[in-house]
């Protein structure tokens, strides 16, 4: 397909060794293994404008020093749940949210384990039973990804765990360059369309929220009724937004005119002061009347 490739390498820089194989700019991380160190290396991947990138492995963000798990452990005291998981999810679905929404084609590699059920057996005593293998990272994880291919260690044959493909079902093979070719050409076979056009009567915004007199394209590469693209603390943001009535596309109008670019660009700070600035103004609305 040509095109740059850019690696993240979390195996001590072992993907150097693969530099006879293709020509690829490499960046390795280190611990600690925080969601917050990948998310940075792919956003900047995509700001350099490399057309794939590889990232090996999404094991570390969730296991290694600095991962998930660990931030779980660093905070739950006496709950898991309500003190370590209510804060770590976020923080992984933000990851997560990272890759599937990026325009990059990406490569993960995730390290594997064998994967038990407990059963009973003809005796009726319970017994862990060998269920084969599974992805190190979080259960599910595997589905968000468009094809999934199991490696055997031993053969470095290839079977699919998810396929929307459809091409390698039922197959066993090992990967080489025509399986990157057979999948850039089933991306290509979608055809261009125009972008939609969105229609809105004149409304009445709060006091500071004021849409550009030209309303603005934005191209974003993601979107949706739930889904602006914040980076950060896009939830609170949506909900506000939502709660207090403003309409849904206004949103998008009063980001291009405050800061002249697309809410995934925005720095935290950036989201923080909307949020701030929109609370503000919904109780201020619910208090004294919509300011218009």
């Amino acid at each position: 397909m040509g095109g740059r490739i850019a690696m993240i390498d979390t195996e001590n820089e072992s993907g150097k060794l693969y530099c006879d194989q293709a020509v690829f700019d490499h960046v390795s991380i280190g611990p600690p293994f925080s969601v917050d160190k990948y998310i940075g290396a792919i956003k900047e991947a995509e700001r350099e404008g490399y057309d794939v990138l590889i990232i090996d492995s999404l094991s570390h963000a969730w296991s290694k020093a600095g991962g998930i798990l660990d931030e779980v452990d660093k905070r739950k005291g006496g709950n898991a749940f309500t003190s370590g998981w209510r804060e770590a999810t976020p923080m992984h679905d933000r990851f997560i949210d990272t890759i599937l929404q990026s325009p990059i084609h990406i490569i993960a590699c995730m390290r594997s384990k064998t994967a038990y059920d407990i059963e009973k057996d003809e005796k009726g005593k319970v017994v862990p039973v060998k269920k084969g293998m599974e992805p190190v990272q979080r259960a599910g994880l595997e589905y968000e990804f468009t094809v999934v291919l199991d490696m055997d260690n031993i053969r470095h044959t290839a079977q699919s765990g998810k396929d929307r493909t459809g091409m390698f079902d039922g197959k066993c093979f090992v990967p080489d360059e025509s399986t990157g070719r057979d999948l850039i050409a089933w991306l290509n076979l979608g055809a261009d369309i125009a972008p939609p056009q969105h229609f809105q009567a004149p409304v009445s915004f709060p006091a500071e929220i004021i849409p550009p007199p030209a309303p603005q394209e934005i191209s974003l590469p993601f979107g949706g009724p739930a889904t602006i693209g914040f980076p950060f603390k896009e939830t609170e943001i949506i909900e506000v937004w939502t709660k207090a009535g403003w309409p849904p596309g206004g949103i998008l109008d009063w980001v291009a005119n405050r800061h002249k670019k697309a809410p995934n660009l925005l720095t935290e700070a950036e989201c923080l002061k909307i949020l701030e600035i929109f609370t503000k103004t919904y109780h201020e609305q619910i208090g004294g009347g919509n300011k218009t």
